[in-house]
């Protein structure tokens, strides 16, 4: 395909939760690829949006501080955008069994209103969602693979899978140019690690930055894990290409590992730090997938891409970043 990144210079790009870990990475890539960046974020308590994410861009960034909740606002918002990447969501799986109506309203009817917002407003711009791998729920075989059947196991994963089978409906049935990635435990600079509701692996760091143990619930469980870099240019990659509209395409990482090797590599990596084996809590266990990782061999023949940065590196980078600005993110 042709240089994707030549392909955003001068575009108008809209960055839903684009204070957050995902989205703000993303924007700053995007502004050093010569995008006119707009990022929406709520900056809800909790959920992650920080502006100091954006420190060294913000004069190079326009930033709205806006719900997705917000029809008419989003009415606004999304007129004259080339791109939408839609980022905004709820991703504590914790907290959608505790305040379900809530995750509900964020990632399921949000994502509904904002695309009626633009099929009335814009509907020739382009809409990549940022989806989970969690709807799959407890794999079935390994690894998994988009043809799977879907059965999350909470009420997160039930209103991502709905926001982004409304992605799907929009592009078949209007023609928007709309498409999901179907993320799988991102990690790296810019994460959430104020508590342990939204990443395991973000709280992980915290606690070996701080010399703190790190609690473990079996620890055999395999897993895989994106480095930040890579994500951000999947998202690049799918904004600049047709074949994605009405698709869906998971990310995986370079080799799944286990949780104990995980966190071992981590606090080699932090100097600091240690673990305690402990039973598995009930309202952890319910939730619990057990192994997981997934074959992203269909975005590889799609668009090219596959996770480049392994995990002692991409550990590195994130520990390195959290010791240097620890003071924005505790």
């Amino acid at each position: 395909m042709p240089n994707h990144e030549d392909h955003y210079r001068g575009k108008r790009v809209l960055i839903t939760g684009g204070a957050g870990f995902v989205g703000s990475n993303l924007a700053r890539r995007l502004v050093g690829l010569g995008a006119e960046v707009l990022v929406v974020d709520s900056l809800i308590d909790d959920y992650g949006g920080n502006l100091f994410n954006l420190d060294g861009v913000t004069d190079r960034v326009r930033v709205n501080i806006a719900d997705v909740r917000d029809q008419h606002g989003m009415n606004f918002l999304v007129r004259g955008q080339d791109i939408i990447f839609n980022l905004a969501g709820q991703v504590s799986h914790i907290d959608s069994m505790r305040d379900p109506q809530t995750d509900l309203d964020i990632n399921c009817r949000a994502q509904l209103s904002l695309l009626e917002a633009c099929r009335r407003n814009n509907p020739e711009v382009k809409v990549v969602y940022a989806s989970t791998t969690q709807i799959y729920g407890k794999a079935s075989a390994l690894p998994v693979t988009e043809t799977m059947d879907r059965h999350p196991i909470d009420v997160n994963g039930i209103n991502t899978l709905a926001g982004e089978e409304y992605h799907t409906v929009y592009s078949n049935v209007y023609g928007m140019r709309a498409g999901s990635i179907r993320l799988t435990r991102t990690y790296g600079p810019r994460m959430l690690v104020k508590h342990n509701r939204q990443t395991a692996l973000g709280w992980f760091i915290r606690l070996a930055l701080d010399g703190d143990q790190i609690q473990v619930f079996d620890g055999t469980q395999q897993r895989d894990y994106t480095y930040i870099d890579d994500v951000v240019e999947a998202f690049l990659l799918a904004g600049a290409s047709e074949a994605v509209n009405g698709q869906v395409f998971n990310l995986g990482g370079t080799q799944p590992v286990a949780l104990l090797e995980l966190i071992d590599t981590l606090t080699k990596v932090a100097g600091s730090g240690g673990y305690t084996v402990v039973p598995f809590p009930e309202e952890r266990l319910r939730i619990d997938i057990g192994d997981f990782y997934t074959d992203y061999s269909l975005i590889t023949a799609t668009l090219g891409w596959r996770p480049t940065i392994g995990l002692p590196e991409g550990l590195q980078r994130t520990v390195d970043f959290y010791r240097k600005y620890r003071a924005h993110y505790w």
